[in-house]
């Protein structure tokens, strides 16, 4: 046993080394790594390093079925955690709003290349025939080898050329991941009839209904389920590496039990990393770090290991070279044809289709599953097994080339491009991202307030858990809360601890992002806000937003600010502040003032420098030579770039004065702005937390509205 670990110890290495090695020269020959990741097994292969050395080639992989599955052990982990991040990065939402269009190219890209395969099949020579294949069954089987796409190798080509968001791409996915489970139910039903010599439409109507079931089940049970784990994992304090660990095993289960339905079990784990990426539940660190386990080491040995398996000797047979030829033809044309009909029939752009088709031409290590597969049951000789796993190769390595060069001509429409850039600008984004927002309520008009904060400064898709604690809300109170979160997927969260600040944090815990509250204008002595409030911002794990109405806003009222004044400051609470100011600005048309406070000593210096219409005419000196001029520049230049990308031209101020929160005051006064965003860094003193004296000056003496955005020490973007 020793040998064989040795030998397998040697294998990781080598295969690992070489498809890094060949994955950062395919990269700079702008290829995805994935290509040299493939490249590197077929130079390992038998047809080139068994050519080369066959003494070596047979030691490094010898032909012996415990150390092939020592190997294959780890590739078929590759290709689960490979499906796994597919599941992860498929958005459900936007596939079902691209839905139509998704089934209808599934359709036709499985039906034209299925049909072509059954006619290659009836017509290529029975030299190709395996000992245990009937011509019907041979050419079901060739069939079905050409109507399938590799999900894996699809995802991390979309993924590695940053189009997993465009629309064609997750119309990809989605007719990728319709076109694999046909694809797997029709594998097992005909390899199963090789096996058993009996072949039936009861059998393959069995495994669609099994398929059927258990996207019912896992939709409507197995989500709960999977979030019951994932609450229990975080609120007994297991952090990242419990939730890590949760996911793995739920991927495992759902790929045993779908193996268990005559599924393969590749289907189970894409399905669960769909219920993973959905729960509410999920810390958000998990993802990144399964997805660089599985860059770094698991799908490079995956790729590398599927082309160590093929053998181009075959082909110096004339026969089997014509022949291959033409099933590969064949094969890429009955592909690119069945996606760009589909895409035509729904309507979509013709480059979007020749993308769908270059994308779903990639067979990769799935093809290279069907031609094991056929071989292992009899249906496919050495010959056709080279010739599947020649087709499933060439194609995977064809398709970025191809998707590339169509997608240059191709930018998609403006609505997509919109998106696009909003997707792009949230995903640099610091605090305001396309994640999970906790608002807690208790139904009253602060709460009102703090949903329309919310639903202005967060983009849409923006998933909202709306949580209260204690007696039940009034239907009609929830109701006007919700109402406030426009075009954003929301719930109600309800926890019987008669104490909310507990109940909040505990909920806190479970993969949020941010919190956003409401509070009472009456101050607490003793306190900065309330015991609730000042609570909150003591012992919350996320950023924190307090809204507190201005005297001059009626309770009633939906606001809808005029202008918001915003600090310009180089901290991390002050970029998550613009974002927010910013982004509110954005939904409401809002003018926004910059403002950035140079503080000295000498009274006698206050003066005004502006680039806005409320101050004198005139700028700081040009000269850097002034430093505190020089640094408030920079980080005013800085401020407005980020306003600009989010699409808000903002009028600025630089003020020199010896009290900044006294200058931000008489700011917001001149301009008549009626929201103030403070950023603010969270101190704790021994009976409160402490925002800094200027944030609570501003807080005490300001008539407008004051949002304070604070970050717990420590906290860093997810």
């Amino acid at each position: 046993m020793t040998d064989h670990l040795l030998i397998f110890w040697i294998q990781l290495l080598v295969l690992l080394s070489a498809a890094h090695a060949l994955g950062v020269l395919a990269r700079r020959v702008g290829q995805p790594p994935v290509v040299g990741a493939l490249a590197a097994g077929l130079l390992l292969s038998p047809s080139v390093l068994g050519a080369i050395s066959p003494d070596a080639y047979g030691w490094l992989f010898p032909d012996d079925p415990r150390q092939q599955g020592l190997l294959q052990g780890v590739a078929w982990i590759g290709v689960a955690l490979l499906v796994l991040i597919t599941g992860f990065e498929t958005d459900l939402a936007l596939v079902r709003r691209l839905g139509r269009a998704a089934a209808l190219v599934a359709v036709f890209a499985q039906v034209i290349p299925f049909a072509t395969g059954f006619g290659v099949g009836m017509a290529l020579p029975a030299t190709l025939l395996g000992d245990q294949a009937t011509r019907i069954l041979f050419a079901l089987f060739i069939a079905t080898a050409l109507s399938i796409s590799a999900l894996p190798v699809i995802a991390r080509m979309l993924v590695e050329l940053d189009l997993m968001r465009r629309n064609f791409g997750q119309i990809t996915l989605a007719a990728a991941t319709a076109d694999d489970v046909v694809g797997w139910v029709l594998l097992g039903a005909i390899a199963g009839a090789a096996r058993s010599g009996s072949f039936g439409v009861i059998t393959i109507a069995g495994r669609f209904a099994a398929a059927a079931l258990f996207l019912v089940f896992a939709f409507i049970v197995g989500q709960r389920l999977v979030d019951a784990a994932l609450r229990t994992v975080m609120r007994r304090g297991a952090g990242v590496s419990g939730a890590v660990a949760t996911s793995l095993l739920i991927v495992l289960l759902a790929g045993a039990c779908t193996h268990a339905l005559g599924l393969e079990a590749i289907f189970g784990t894409f399905v669960a990393g769909v219920l993973l990426g959905r729960s509410r539940y999920q810390s958000a660190d998990s993802f990144p770090r399964i997805e660089t386990l599985t860059s770094a080491f698991f799908a490079p040995l995956f790729f590398a290991s599927a082309g160590v398996r093929a053998d181009l000797s075959s082909l110096a047979d004339p026969v089997v070279l014509g022949w291959g030829l033409a099933v590969f033809v064949a094969a890429c044309a009955a592909k690119f044809v069945g996606a760009f009909a589909g895409a035509r029939v729904a309507g979509l752009h013709p480059l979007e289709g020749l993308a769908l088709g270059a994308a779903l031409n990639a067979r990769g290590a799935v093809g290279l599953v069907v031609a094991t597969v056929g071989l292992g049951a009899g249906v496919l000789n050495q010959a056709s097994y080279t010739i599947v796993v020649l087709i499933a190769m060439a194609t995977s390595m064809m398709a970025p080339p191809a998707l590339r060069a169509i997608v240059r001509r191709w930018h998609g429409t403006e609505e997509e491009q919109e998106r696009l850039a909003r997707e792009r600008l949230h995903g640099q984004n610091l605090l305001v991202r396309t994640g999970r927002v906790l608002l807690p309520t208790h139904g009253g008009p602060n709460s009102l307030l703090a949903a329309r904060i919310l639903d202005l400064a967060w983009p849409e898709g923006t998933k909202v858990t709306v949580f209260s604690a204690g007696p039940d809300i009034p239907s009609a109170d929830l109701r006007r809360v919700l109402s406030m979160i426009e075009k954003k997927p929301s719930d109600h969260v309800h926890s019987r601890n008669e104490d909310p600040l507990p109940a909040v944090l505990e909920q806190a815990a479970f993969g949020y992002g941010a919190i956003v509250v409401g509070a009472s204008n009456e101050r607490i002595a003793g306190r900065m806000v309330s015991p609730f409030v000042d609570g909150l911002f003591a012992a919350s794990p996320v950023p924190v937003l307090m809204i507190r109405r201005g005297v001059m806003l009626a309770l009633e009222d939906v606001p809808h600010f005029e202008r918001v004044l915003v600090p310009a400051i180089a901290t991390l609470p002050g970029r998550a502040a613009q974002e927010v100011a910013f982004g509110i600005a954005k939904r409401l048309g809002s003018e926004v003032l910059l403002a950035h406070i140079v503080k000295t000593p000498a009274t006698g210096e206050e003066m005004l420098y502006s680039r806005s219409e409320w101050q004198r005419d005139g700028g700081p000196p040009e000269s850097e030579s002034d430093a505190p001029l020089g640094v408030a520049r920079r980080v005013m230049d800085e401020a407005q770039a980020l306003a600009r990308e989010i699409g808000v031209e903002p009028q600025t101020a630089i003020r020199i004065g010896i009290s900044a929160p006294r200058e931000i005051l008489s700011l917001s006064r001149e301009a008549g702005a009626d929201l103030i965003v403070l950023p603010a860094n969270l101190r704790q003193l021994s009976e409160r937390p402490f925002l800094g004296y200027g944030v609570e000056y501003i807080l005490r003496n300001s008539e407008s509205t004051i949002l304070i955005v604070s970050l717990p020490a420590g906290w860093r973007r997810a």
